[in-house]
């Protein structure tokens, strides 16, 4: 996965709680072997107005032209919960996402992001709130800085908090399994020194 330290972006903005993973990647766009072709139906419920991805809602956010080439994604509280599908930030992902900014996430959803380097950061619902404001404002431009684990807007700052192991996979770009690769020779002395009977 790609290393994340700041990224700069547009903002684009969901104005809704309690986003679950099949709204983000409904079920039966599921059948992928891979990581890829999930982007043309992120969201598709809302994004189209028929079930083959036709005819685009012209209502929805991600259809609206001042929101293209937005890659960053603002939500409210808890999302990504429902069912555990790594699928769904995925899709986010693909679509050209670098972070999401919610109040709360769903825990397996986060710890989804973080495995495939897309950065959920969340925020006080204070925050969160006033950031919508700006959004109905203006079209908001945000630096979300992992190495100071800030988000900024001018001369705004708003903290965030990840364990330091989170913030090291982001940052040097391995999720779980790559960093448990990087210990691959002391794993091989070990198993080296095991008993036979073991």
């Amino acid at each position: 996965m790609q290393k994340f330290s700041q990224h700069t972006g547009y903002v684009v903005a969901i104005d809704r709680a309690n986003i679950d993973t099949d709204q983000i990647i409904p079920k039966q766009f599921l059948q992928k072997t891979t990581r890829t072709g999930f982007a043309d139906h992120l969201f598709h419920d809302w994004r189209y107005l028929d079930e083959l991805g036709e005819q685009p809602n012209s209502d929805f956010v991600l259809n609206k032209p001042e929101n293209q080439g937005a890659s960053i994604l603002l939500s409210r509280e808890n999302f990504g919960c429902g069912s555990s599908r790594e699928h769904a930030p995925w899709a986010i992902q693909e679509y050209g996402f670098k972070a999401v900014i919610a109040t709360s996430f769903a825990d397996i959803f986060f710890a989804n992001c973080i495995n495939i380097g897309l950065l959920p950061v969340a925020l006080p619902e204070h925050v969160i709130d006033y950031l919508f404001q700006q959004t109905s404002i203006e079209r908001l431009q945000l630096t979300v800085d992992l190495i100071n684990s800030q988000v900024i807007l001018g001369q705004q700052r708003f903290d965030f908090t990840l364990t330091e192991f989170q913030r090291y996979c982001l940052l040097n770009g391995v999720d779980a399994v790559g960093w448990t690769l990087k210990k691959q020779d002391k794993i091989d002395a070990f198993e080296r020194n095991l008993p036979i009977w073991q």
